[in-house]
């Protein structure tokens, strides 16, 4: 695999942790009158870990594409 499929496919892994955690929320917190915001009025409770477990997936690989691409750009990080 060349390095631009690797960068290809570790932005898809990116891409899906982002759809994965933007779909817990969809599921976690009701929408408000016209389905477009979150509605946070009634306080919903979300689980700590499953918010965790998701945001560290995204986490991960925006900082292990930032890696490749402060490399390959030769920049300071």
């Amino acid at each position: 695999m060349d390095e631009k499929e690797m960068i290809g496919k570790e932005l898809a892994k990116l891409i899906d942790a982002r759809e994965a955690f933007l779909a817990y929320l969809d599921a976690s917190i009701p929408k408000d009158s016209q389905g477009i915001a979150f509605d946070f009025s009634q306080h919903p409770t979300l689980d700590a870990k499953s918010v965790y477990e998701h945001f560290y997936k995204l986490d991960y690989q925006a900082r292990k594409i930032r890696g490749f691409v402060v490399s390959k750009m030769d920049l300071k990080h």
